[in-house]
């Protein structure tokens, strides 16, 4: 099984790649066919059209979504939104390629608001891409990260146990 890990912001000292990196080494240990696509290296390039060419890093992002079986996607909330660097990331993939696979979410914020807001959203948007997603999403504030770590057990398991639930759905559907 193929996995992506989406660290979903472009800010580069951003806490969602706290939480990503976290996240994809976790996925790495049980799964070790799985890749980080980190939006706050600045590779991804703002879409222009299927018509345009793009640099090597897009087009291995939008190759490694589109062949990956699962997606791990942490996304910051912005302005009561995912992220807009997340949403120019879909914008390379065919839809007409992703039907079946599972994606599992990690959405953070500054303080317990739009929580679910973003997540019907972002559910939303993986739904046009025919993807199944683990309604299990992971919630969490900035609170439970410092120096550059994520500071609460209970957060790293809740993390854990999505990777783990999402890798199981997967499994169950590949049969």
């Amino acid at each position: 099984m193929k996995v992506v890990v989406i660290s979903g912001s472009p800010r580069k000292n951003g806490n969602t790649q706290i939480l990503m990196k976290f996240v994809y080494e976790y996925a790495k240990s049980k799964n070790a066919d799985t890749k980080l696509i980190n939006l706050s290296e600045g590779q991804i390039e703002c879409y222009r059209g299927y018509e345009d060419e793009y640099n090597e890093a897009t087009k291995n992002a939008a190759n490694d979504i589109t062949e990956a079986d699962v997606w791990l996607i942490g996304t910051p909330i912005y302005n009561s939104f995912f992220s807009s660097a997340l949403k120019n990331l879909f914008e390379y993939i065919n839809y007409k390629k992703t039907e079946g696979k599972v994606a599992g979410m990690t959405i953070l914020a500054a303080g317990q608001i739009g929580f679910t807001d973003v997540q019907t959203l972002l559910t939303q948007l993986l739904s046009y891409f025919r993807v199944i997603t683990n309604p299990k999403a992971v919630f969490i504030t900035t609170d439970d990260i410092a120096n550059n770590a994520i500071s609460n057990e209970d957060t790293q398991n809740r993390l854990k146990v999505m990777v783990d639930e999402t890798l199981e759905l997967a499994s169950k559907l590949q049969k």
